[in-house]
């Protein structure tokens, strides 16, 4: 890698408000390693990509509404001499959470899910019957930040049925039983850079919530992984690598399942990562982009 500084666009949006941020803690450790940090709003027009070495996806907390134009806008980047990570591909097949299917098929153990395309009185009755529950959660196939994401119960189907119907209207969606171990315990959260795991929390929601993330009142604990879990989110890990290359960036999202644990999401688009939880994780991020880079030769 050359000795001049070089230049990494943060990948952000327009307004970061309502949003917790730590993207801000590892432009100091990036200095350091020769790389300066501009963060640009993925809806920014007129952008020369080619003016910047790298571009890392962090924080376009809003593309799930829309997905097709955002897609263009890292196809645009890729197309570029910029470097994007995580690269297009993984994009493309991380944005549908379809992609989970794909992962059971060669046995990774997911949270139980039906893929369903439309919502009835019916339907809704046939999906709890499916899980022999009481209490379901549907989401869209494409979405973030738990946006238009339902926790159902038998009793209150008539209380959500309009809304479903709206939402899900031309829309496919997955269905789930409730995991009652993240309202018992929580949501783990292992976050892997260059596939080396950095840091692992614990996502504790409030009361009476099922929602995990800072912005709907979920709580943040750091842990170690038991040894379980740990071996559930390496093998996690391997078949991402084996289906696209190792990803930059990725944090692998588990609930306990009786003995084991289940993945509820691989984020490998725009996750949090929690530098704030672990005061080496920044550096170690610096560092895990850096050797990559001069594994890609960009310079």
């Amino acid at each position: 890698m050359s000795l001049t500084q070089q230049h990494c666009v943060i990948l952000s949006m327009d307004c970061l408000d309502d949003f917790e941020v730590y993207d801000h803690l590892i432009d100091e450790p990036l200095k350091k390693l020769g790389w300066q940090t501009h963060t640009i709003s993925w809806k920014a027009q007129n952008v020369d990509w080619n003016k910047y070495d790298a571009v890392v996806i962090r924080s376009p907390w809003d593309y799930q509404d829309h997905a097709d134009a955002f897609l263009k806008v890292l196809s645009n980047i890729e197309a570029s001499s910029a470097h994007l990570e995580n690269s297009l591909s993984i994009i493309e097949w991380n944005i549908d959470k379809i992609y989970l299917k794909a992962l059971e098929e060669i046995r990774i153990n997911i949270v139980p899910t039906l893929w369903e395309n439309e919502i009835s009185v019916a339907s809704l009755n046939r999906f709890f019957s499916h899980f022999n529950t009481n209490q379901l959660v549907i989401k869209p196939r494409i979405s973030a930040n738990a946006d238009n994401t339902f926790w159902l119960t038998k009793n209150n189907i008539e209380n959500h049925l309009a809304e479903l119907k709206t939402v899900f209207k031309n829309e496919s969606f997955m269905v789930q039983p409730f995991m009652e171990s993240v309202i018992n315990e929580g949501e783990f959260s292992l976050f892997y850079f260059n596939g080396t795991l950095s840091h692992t929390i614990l996502k504790t929601p409030k009361n009476n919530d099922f929602r995990v993330q800072e912005e709907h009142g979920g709580r943040l604990t750091t842990v170690e992984p038991e040894a379980e879990l740990l071996t559930q989110a390496e093998n996690t890990l391997a078949a991402i690598a084996k289906i696209h290359n190792m990803p930059l960036y990725a944090r692998l999202d588990y609930v306990r399942d009786q003995t084991s644990f289940a993945l509820m999401e691989a984020e490998l688009i725009e996750p949090s990562l929690y530098f704030n939880m672990d005061p080496e994780s920044p550096t170690r991020f610096a560092q895990a982009f850096v050797d990559r880079m001069n594994t890609h030769n960009v310079s």
